[in-house]
């Protein structure tokens, strides 16, 4: 369990990475979905092909203090070079989730075409217009909250386009029942189940993070909130599939964490030296 710390921001002026925005008009999302993109401090002055990151809820990067994240990590030589794509949320309530089943409400209703998306215009897209790696080893997916639900969703289920899920408070509840009619949760968080009837596939590995102020709602009056109890119960899932905890698996639990973007800010550091780390 690690304290929460609010991240650290420098002046503008010392800016070393590239931001600029972008679009892609999507078919199957029957609308524009803009993008951030966000280039290492030595990609004009190269041709080599960089590893890429695709962030959900991109439109939030600002209130993430990403730049300055990333020119601090740089400068500290933390990480290796990665391109950032953000891909700005539409109908999120909608657009994330799990592709396979909406959830009791019926919220999810186009995760489906969200992944198809994702699949069929993104990456490509990106591999014609970026220096990106197709490589399912150098490609890595996160999100927060539900964007965090749908970026799980799209690594655990395409191993051969992803290989790295980064999940900042998960929205790991997404039930088939709703609690108020009571609930088993072996049988009604449909994430688990998709893990549970899933394949194991050796290259994929994953970070978590809840926040001990994600919430307040305890519904199994276990004295730990459900945030947690989701995300440590999707642990469970994912090490009886096979995946190794030590090896496969990275989990921070923030003391005094809440559900927002400066939590998420302040241990982004984590997430991306894990995933783009230079050690």
């Amino acid at each position: 369990m690690a304290d929460f710390i609010p991240a650290q921001t420098r002046p503008e002026s010392m800016t070393e990475t590239v931001q600029y925005n972008d679009s892609v008009q999507s078919v199957p999302l029957n609308r524009t979905v803009h993008l951030t993109i966000i280039l290492p401090p030595d990609y004009q002055a190269t041709t080599k092909l960089y590893p890429v990151l695709y962030l959900n809820d991109g439109q939030d990067l600002s209130r993430l203090h990403m730049r300055e994240v990333l020119d601090l990590l740089y400068l500290k030589k933390a990480i290796q070079p990665f391109v950032l794509i953000a891909i700005h949320a539409g109908d999120r309530i909608q657009e994330y989730g799990t592709a396979a089943q909406a959830d009791y409400m019926h919220r999810g209703s186009k995760a489906g075409l969200y992944t198809d998306f994702v699949l069929t215009e993104l990456l490509p897209y990106s591999k014609k217009h970026f220096r990106v790696v197709t490589n399912p080893d150098q490609s890595v997916f996160a999100g927060f909250s539900l964007g965090g639900l749908s970026a799980f969703d799209i690594v655990f289920h395409h191993p051969e386009r992803f290989s790295r899920a980064g999940v900042f408070s998960g929205s790991f509840w997404w039930r088939s029942k709703s609690t108020a009619d009571g609930y088993r949760d072996e049988t009604d968080r449909i994430m688990h189940n998709l893990v549970r009837k899933g394949a194991y596939h050796k290259n994929l590995n994953f970070w978590f993070e809840t926040g001990t102020e994600d919430e307040t709602s305890d519904r199994n009056n276990n004295g730990i909130i459900d945030s947690i109890d989701d995300t440590t119960d999707l642990i469970d899932e994912l090490t009886k599939k096979g995946y190794p905890r030590e090896q496969a698996i990275r989990y921070v639990e923030l003391t005094g964490g809440k559900h927002n973007q400066e939590t998420w800010s302040a241990i982004m550091p984590d997430f991306l030296t894990w995933a783009f780390g230079t050690k």
